[in-house]
């Protein structure tokens, strides 16, 4: 049988340090899964990793085995200890793992609840998994479903309302320390997607002059044209710091682009200016060890979590009709599953009773040489309808299981009592697979 198994680390259980250590960048994320799916006993494979999570969603044979395995992929890819996981790493199984991605992609589990970043970085996490070869029907129809539900609660219920992001709090702890941010010169590198958001902010909070940095230089020109502001050459950076009040970062990077020695340098020309540093990167763009430097504040992300606890009030009635939902999402997608171990069973249920119809005609030729052929097909007719008629009710109490989340108890009972011996094909609309029997768990349950 195979199972739902749900590996990762948040902001809720393990420090900034150790998440952008594990953080997964798109080459990183490929490797990981190829290893994963290649691995016996690891059906389907999909990796999540943003700034405040690293998550990997299995379809496995055996929990433990494939936890293992999986822990072992994820560490060597951070180059650390599978020890220094320990009390950081949770493990959900089946419907938690489930309900796990569900609330992830609805917001009801980011440092901001509901923000509005998680759905698309859960997409592009899913799109990926799929283009690897590394998703199938169960991770399809879950990711398909869990996109669908965040959606609904977004629309549906008032969790993004105040339109709370990551960039939007990072520019308030700007504004909360400077005052007016109306006079102050403000570089932003990067240009993707958090980036956006960051300039977006900015001009919402009368940012006059807004200077964007980044590697590909048209993509700089790009944003600074969407916001009026002007884009820099990244190699111009260390003359940007010189001249920037606020310097707010958000790359891909997998290295610091800010180190120490170089910002020493860039504040030893600013006149005793102060310069605020924003990171809101992971793993980081900027050295910690800045924070060193005569005149530098650094902020990074665990950072923006104080202001996030003072703009959760009212939020919580909504995040309790986000909640049902999720819960709504949740059951679809497990009577589906239900579905999916059922018909299997019936299948083969039917079959071994023709079959035994089949075995007892064959048993009994000799004894109605005297029949006629249309005797003789009246008695296996009523041979067939006796069959059919004893599977009837197992059958109907079968189905009906699937929808009352006791699948698992009939398909166990029938496949002991009847010697039936099935595998399950699995067919959705993202494609077709046979995999093992999916059920449900109800023991070895790990929590976030």
């Amino acid at each position: 049988m195979s199972e739902l198994l749900t590996l990762g680390v948040s902001h809720k259980t393990a420090p900034l340090e150790l998440r952008e250590r594990l953080s997964l960048t798109e080459g990183r994320a490929v490797g990981a899964l190829h290893e994963l799916t290649a691995a016996p006993g690891i059906h389907e494979a999909a990796a999540i990793s943003t700034c405040n999570r690293t998550e990997l969603y299995l379809v496995v044979s055996d929990p433990v085995e494939a936890e293992s395995t999986a822990l072992g992929i994820l560490t060597r890819q951070a180059e650390i200890r599978p020890t220094e996981l320990l009390g950081h790493l949770y493990s959900l199984r089946a419907e938690e793992g489930a309900r796990h991605l569900l609330r992830v992609t609805a917001g009801l589990d980011s440092m901001i609840v509901g923000e509005a970043e998680i759905q698309g970085q859960v997409k592009r996490a899913f799109e990926l998994s799929m283009v690897e070869g590394g998703t199938g029907p169960v991770l399809n129809r879950l990711f398909r479903g869990a996109l669908a539900a965040g959606g609904r609660a977004r629309e549906e219920t008032g969790i993004s309302e105040k339109g709370v992001s990551i960039p939007s709090v990072a520019v308030e702890l700007a504004r909360r320390a400077l005052g007016s941010l109306s006079d102050r010169r403000v570089l932003v590198v990067g240009a993707g997607e958090t980036a956006e958001l960051v300039a977006r902010a900015l001009v919402v909070r009368g940012v006059g002059a807004v200077f964007v940095a980044n590697r590909h230089y048209d993509r700089a020109i790009g944003l600074a044209q969407r916001f009026e502001g002007s884009a820099v050459r990244f190699e111009e950076l260390p003359e940007q710091l010189q001249e920037a009040d606020i310097v707010v970062s958000a790359t891909n990077s997998p290295h610091h682009i800010v180190e120490r020695d170089e910002l020493a340098q860039v504040m030893a020309t600013r006149t005793e200016r102060p310069l605020m540093l924003i990171d809101i990167a992971v793993p980081r763009d900027i050295d910690p060890s800045c924070r060193e430097v005569a005149g530098v504040s650094v902020h990074d992300i665990d950072d923006v979590q104080q202001i996030v606890e003072r703009n959760e009030s009212g939020r919580e009635a909504e995040a309790k009709r986000a909640e049902r939902i999720i819960e709504a999402e949740l059951e679809r997608f497990e009577r589906w599953l239900g579905l999916q171990e059922v018909v299997p069973t019936i299948s083969a249920l039917r079959e071994h009773g023709d079959e035994v119809v089949r075995r007892v005609l064959a048993e009994n030729e000799g004894r109605w040489e005297s029949l006629s052929e249309a005797d003789r097909e009246r008695v296996e007719k009523m041979a067939g309808a006796i069959a059919s008629r004893l599977l009837h009710e197992p059958t109907l109490r079968i189905r009906r299981s699937a929808c009352s989340g006791e699948a698992y108890v009939f398909i166990s009972a029938l496949r002991e009592l009847f010697g039936l011996d099935v595998e399950t094909a699995l067919e959705s609309e993202g494609g077709e697979g046979t995999v093992t029997e999916l059920r449900r768990s109800d023991t070895g349950r790990g929590s976030a």
